[in-house]
């Protein structure tokens, strides 16, 4: 009785069309079948299964890119430098949801940094050169010209947050308006009178919209936002810090803190742990993105929850789903599409 191995009739690695022989089927079903197609009768696609398997069948992944001019190949685009990217959970967590997500599927991720100017400018030699399938674009600022790029060369592309109001490109993001609203609005509801709010980096569109919505429960609580008490920062543990000591320069009455990130609480807890300021008895302290840091901390930080992994997981849903159309919406007339998702607050010890 013959042996039916791993190899073909010519004993080298079996073909699509001894995958097609054994099934008794034509080569276009067996393609159809290994790429997933609808257009297969269960009967059909578990005739070439068995086939696949008893030959032992490995798809050409390869030369069916070639062939369909795709490369299987995806960018997460980080614009900041490599130390932030190791620095803040909000990376790591964005990684995680993309890696799963991506993991169902043949695509390989790579991760590109372009923080500098000469990374910039090697890393859109790379996309004009059409080296990778779709682009995700993590932590974008208003000034940011590569999702212009991206678009001028048709390159499918999601971005985990609008530039703008205006953005025309496909996004994903979480409620940063309704989440400082949650945060501020909790403060209220603890006594607290005179809050103060330490920014992002105001060119990005998720900060912006987390001051709005700081602004806006206060003013809806009857209460008058005093502009000394909003200092910028940039998301870092240091530039968390230097706003922290700045406000309590201007303002040593303020008795709450919104951060707008986790990382940058974590700076403001020393400045006022250092000033002799008990958290919460004197300062009540909220951060933003409900990362270990905040569970970890001394209190444990209340923190709005942003669901980052899920960020990630539907960037890759929304970007395939341009792949597989082969050009970005906005190419084909399409409206653009942006994902918002919900944001809890997380109540711990600090407030």
């Amino acid at each position: 009785m013959a042996s039916h191995g791993a190899r073909g009739r010519s004993g080298g690695r079996p073909t699509l069309e001894e995958v097609a022989a054994r099934a008794g089927v034509g080569r276009g079903t067996v393609s159809r079948v290994i790429n997933g197609s609808p257009r297969v009768s269960d009967a059909t696609r578990a005739a070439v299964e068995a086939a696949v398997a008893e030959l032992g069948y490995v798809p050409n992944t390869a030369a069916r890119a070639l062939a369909a001019n795709r490369t299987d190949a995806i960018a997460l685009v980080v614009p900041e430098p490599e130390t932030r990217f190791f620095a803040e959970p909000y990376f790591s967590d964005m990684l995680k949801g993309v890696g799963a997500e991506l993991s169902e599927t043949e695509m390989q991720l790579l991760l590109i940094f372009a923080g500098s100017d000469r990374e910039r400018r090697r890393l859109a030699q790379y996309l004009a050169a059409h080296r990778v399938d779709g682009v995700l674009l993590v932590s974008v600022h208003a000034d940011d010209p590569l999702p212009d790029l991206l678009a001028q060369l048709e390159i499918p592309a999601v971005i985990s947050g609008p530039r703008s109001a205006a953005e025309t490109l496909t996004s994903v993001d979480s409620d940063n308006y309704g989440g400082a609203r949650q945060a501020v609005e909790h403060l209220l509801s603890r006594g607290r009178r005179e809050i103060a709010h330490i920014t992002g980096r105001l060119d990005v569109y998720g900060a912006q919209r987390r001051v709005d919505g700081y602004r806006d429960a206060l003013r809806d609580a009857g209460r008058t936002v005093d502009e000394r008490l909003i200092e910028p920062g940039d998301f870092t543990e240091e530039g968390g810090r230097r706003a922290m000591a700045a406000l309590l320069e201007r303002r040593p009455d303020l008795d709450a803190v919104f951060a707008g990130s986790d990382v940058m609480a974590a700076g403001a807890r020393q400045v006022l742990r250092e000033a002799g300021l008990r958290i919460p008895d004197d300062v009540a302290l909220v951060g933003y993105d409900d990362s270990a840091i905040a569970r970890h901390m001394e209190p444990p930080l209340t923190s709005v929850r942003q669901p980052i992994e899920e960020m990630g997981r539907r960037m890759i849903d929304l970007l395939l789903e341009e792949i597989a159309d082969r050009r970005p919406a906005v190419s084909r007339g399409l409206e653009r599409r942006q994902v918002v998702l919900a944001t809890e607050l997380e109540e711990r010890a600090s407030s």
